[in-house]
C-alpha cells in the first residue's frame, strides 16, 4: 500500500510511503528523565516488527530548562501561548530529541520513513480542553527529511476527550499479537501510571495516579534522578497514616476513562517524614493508587504485564503485586519490551494518523467516538 501525501504550506509536491514502513517513535515521558527512541516496521494496524531502541538521558540542565517552564505551562491559556521559560524550554527539547534521534540512526546504521513524536509534556488539563506538549516537529522534519507526526493529543482532547492515555491501541495490538491469556492488564509506569484492560472488544483504560513522579522529585532534592532499583524504599518503612492521606483524593472515585497531570498529588503528607520513609510512603501510594484502578474494571484481569521505567523499581513492583494479588510480568519478558514500548507506540501511532485510523476510543480517553488524530510537518523538500 502506498500512501500519497500533501504537503502543508508552499511546497505541495506529493510524498509518498509504501506500507509497512520503517517508523521511528520518539517520547519522553513526564518522569523527564530520558528521551526514549525506537524504531518499528509497521502498517498501523496487525503487522508488528519491532526494532532495537535508544535511550538518551536528559543533562541536569536541560532537565533544569524544562522543569522551569512547568509552572508556565499550567498557567497558559493554551498550547499556542509561549512564555521566555517555555520558549526556552521548547528549543532544549527540540536539540535533545533530534540529537537522541540522529545518535539512534547512526548508531544502528538505519533510515526511517517516519517519525512519530509525542515531545515533551509540560501541561494536561483536559478539563479545560488543554493539552500542551512543546518541541518543533517542523524543525525535525527538516533536520532528517522525512514526515514527522506529533500533535497526537490535540484532537482528541479539542473532541472532549482526556487526550490521554494514547498508548491503548498498541497494546491491544501487542496482546493480539502474542496470544495472551484475557482478560490483560498491561501497566506503564512512567512520571504518571496508567492502565490498559483488554477484554475481547473491551477496551479501556485510563491514568491510575503516580508511577515515578513523586519518587524522582524528592530524589532530586539529594541530587538523585530516581530511586535505582527502590533500594531506597526497600530500606524505609511506609507511614500508613501519610499513606491515607495521599489516598484521600477524589480522582480515585472518579469513573474512568481519566487523566492527570504529573503535578497533580501534592507530596505534602509525606513531608515530614524521614527521607527513607518518605520514599517508601511514595512507593506504595502509587501501588495503591494504581489498585484502586483496578477495582473499578469489569473483570478480574488474569495476565499484568508492566512497561516503563518504573519497571525497573522492584520494590515498586512488589508493592503493585501484593496490593494487586496477580503476578506481573515484565514487558521484557512478554517478549515485548518494558524500556521502549511507549517509543515503539509512537511510531504505530504515527501510521495510523497517517491512514486516519482511531488513536483514541471512548473506553480509553472518553471521547464520544473512535477518533484519528496527529499533524503532519513535512521536510522543506
Amino acid at each position: 500500500m502506498d500512501l500519497p501525501f500533501a504537503p502543508r504550506g508552499e511546497n505541495r509536491k506529493s510524498l509518498s510511503i509504501s506500507l509497512p514502513c520503517a517508523a521511528v517513535g520518539v517520547i519522553s515521558g513526564t518522569s523527564m528523565d530520558a528521551v526514549d527512541v525506537a524504531l518499528l516496521t509497521t502498517d498501523g494496524d496487525s503487522h508488528i516488527v519491532r526494532g532495537p531502541g535508544l535511550a538518551r538521558p536528559y543533562t541536569p540542565a536541560e532537565r533544569q530548562t524544562v522543569a522551569a517552564a512547568l509552572p508556565d505551562a499550567m498557567a497558559a491559556p493554551d498550547s499556542r501561548h509561549r512564555t521566555a521559560l517555555i520558549t526556552a524550554a521548547e528549543q532544549v527539547v527540540t536539540e535533545a530529541h533530534g540529537d537522541a534521534i540522529a545518535a539512534f540512526l547512526a548508531a544502528e546504521g538505519l533510515t526511517a520513513d517516519l517519525i512519530g513524536w509525542h515531545g515533551q509534556t509540560i501541561a494536561h488539563a483536559p478539563e479545560r480542553r488543554m493539552t500542551f506538549q512543546i518541541g518543533d516537529a517542523d524543525a525535525l522534519a527538516r533536520r532528517f527529511g522525512v514526515p514527522v507526526v506529533s500533535a497526537m493529543r490535540q484532537a482528541d482532547v479539542a473532541a472532549g476527550g482526556q487526550g490521554a492515555p494514547l498508548v491503548p491501541a498498541y497494546h491491544r495490538a501487542l496482546a493480539a499479537s502474542a496470544g495472551l491469556a484475557g482478560p490483560v492488564l498491561v501497566i506503564n509506569l512512567g512520571g504518571v501510571a496508567n492502565v490498559t484492560f483488554i477484554d475481547g472488544d473491551t477496551l479501556i483504560a485510563f491514568d491510575t495516579g503516580p508511577a515515578s513522579a513523586l519518587i524522582d522529585d524528592a530524589m532530586a532534592e539529594v541530587g538523585k534522578a530516581y530511586d535505582e532499583g527502590g533500594s531506597l524504599a526497600a530500606s524505609g518503612t511506609v507511614d500508613e497514616a501519610a499513606l491515607a492521606r495521599l489516598m484521600d483524593n477524589d480522582y480515585f472515585a472518579l469513573a474512568p476513562p481519566k487523566s492527570l497531570d504529573r503535578d497533580a498529588f501534592s507530596p505534602a503528607p509525606v513531608a515530614q517524614l524521614g527521607f527513607a520513609d518518605r520514599i517508601a510512603t511514595l512507593t506504595r501510594f502509587s501501588a495503591e493508587a494504581l489498585s484502586a484502578g483496578v477495582r473499578q474494571l469489569p473483570a478480574r484481569p488474569v495476565t499484568v504485564i508492566a512497561a516503563g521505567g518504573g519497571t525497573m523499581n522492584r520494590t515498586m513492583i512488589g508493592f503493585i503485586e501484593d496490593a494487586l494479588g496477580v503476578p506481573v510480568r515484565s514487558a521484557d519478558a512478554a517478549g515485548f519490551s518494558a524500556e521502549f514500548m511507549e517509543a515503539e507506540a509512537f511510531a504505530y501511532l504515527a501510521v495510523r494518523s497517517l491512514r486516519g485510523l482511531p488513536l483514541t476510543f471512548p473506553g480509553t480517553t472518553g471521547v464520544s467516538a473512535p477518533l484519528t488524530g496527529g499533524a503532519t510537518s513535512f521536510p522543506a523538500d
